[in-house]
């Protein structure tokens, strides 16, 4: 039998490098925007465009629904986002940037890409082109790949 070792092993691995990323990044947001990690996950996420569901942002996030209902409503109360009542099954709200929303994002992206930026600059360019192709691998494994619906 193998030796099973926990800080080897690859979902623990990737969940704390994921864990601390998020953390880190929400420095450069929390203070300043007045938001938090699912906050910024909801945000992020409507920026790709308008008409997702809380449903579809806790799949596409796999963010607990509790988490997510808390962080839009929120944004809701801050006026960053807005529901809007499905024509098609009235039990439905889609969600959607308001203006004020739009510009808080707009403010945000840069950050965060710059951020991003840095952590790929400390890879290098190869290994950080390695890790791109070796996510996308593990995405689409998983049937993860292109996985953006509203």
């Amino acid at each position: 039998m193998a030796d099973f070792k926990l800080t080897r092993f690859l979902p623990f691995r990737l969940n704390r490098l994921a864990a601390e990323i998020s953390e880190e990044l929400s420095t450069l947001y929390a203070d300043r925007f007045h938001i938090d990690i699912p906050q910024w996950r909801v945000l992020a996420t409507l920026s790709a465009g308008n008409g997702w569901t809380a449903k579809a942002i806790v799949a596409s996030t796999r963010t607990h629904k509790s988490t997510i209902s808390r962080a839009v409503e929120a944004l809701e109360q801050r006026g960053l986002i807005e529901a809007v009542q499905s024509s098609e099954d009235k039990r439905e709200y889609r969600l959607g940037l308001t203006g004020s929303g739009r510009r808080l994002f707009r403010e945000l992206e840069p950050l965060v890409l710059d951020y991003q930026k840095g952590l790929m600059d400390k890879l290098g360019e190869t290994k950080a082109r390695r890790l791109e192709q070796a996510i996308a691998a593990l995405e689409t494994a998983l049937d993860l790949a292109g996985e953006e619906t509203g």
